[in-house]
């Protein structure tokens, strides 16, 4: 089964590499995204940089990298006719490769976004419950301190705790499987806590930008 984790993870990985941000950006604005505003290739730079329709295309297409990474490593599981904690470790090897393709794009000279919306399209499709619930914390905090960042961070150092306490609900797992998942949220969470360790910096000293709501 070696074989089946390295394909899928490579796949996953070159899926992730494809950075809407930039393709969006150059096409509708002109610009690469990475070289205005905070230089971060994500749909919020892009939403403040190039405005509300490629910042929406970014948003779905990224997510949509982790929901088609998940879903191969899920077709790839159902080929090799692999037992129920394979596929689950084949689904979380495409989860956490997508996301990294996304920080650290082979295509786009490896200088990527912080990989929160691919996370997302990842932690929905392996379990709408748990996606769910993230989703709407980050959308609270997010609507409450006006800080992308914050929500980001927060949901994903949710996503491993629920983990641990929900079992069902998975597009392939268990309780036999919940340990595998409870290291996949870690190893998540860990990978977009420390995309974002410039944003914590700046939330610490009260510098880190704010959305505006327009009326």
């Amino acid at each position: 089964m070696i074989w089946a984790y390295i394909i899928t993870g490579i796949i996953a990985y070159l899926l992730g590499s494809i950075s809407f941000s930039v393709i969006f950006t150059k096409k509708f604005a002109g610009f690469d995204v990475r070289k205005k505003g905070s230089g971060n290739a994500g749909s919020t730079n892009v939403l403040r940089t190039a405005g509300k329709k490629p910042a929406i295309l970014t948003l779905l297409c990224d997510i949509a990298k982790g929901v088609l990474a998940v879903f191969i490593a899920f077709l790839v599981g159902k080929i090799c006719k692999a037992d129920i904690n394979t596929s689950a470790i084949l689904i979380q090897i495409a989860g956490i490769c997508v996301v990294i393709g996304h920080t650290f794009p082979i295509f786009f000279g490896f200088k990527g976004g912080k990989g929160v919306a691919t996370a997302l399209g990842v932690l929905l499709i392996t379990n709408w419950q748990i996606g769910l619930i993230c989703l709407v914390f980050a959308l609270v905090l997010m609507a409450l301190s006006r800080i992308v960042a914050l929500g980001s961070i927060a949901a994903a150092i949710l996503f491993p705790v629920l983990c641990f306490f929900i079992s069902n609900n998975y597009l392939i797992g268990d309780n036999t499987t919940k340990l595998s998942y409870v290291v996949f949220g870690i190893i998540m969470a860990s990978i977009v806590i420390l995309n974002h360790r410039s944003n914590i910096q700046r939330m610490a000293t009260g510098q880190e930008n704010k959305l505006i709501f327009k009326k």
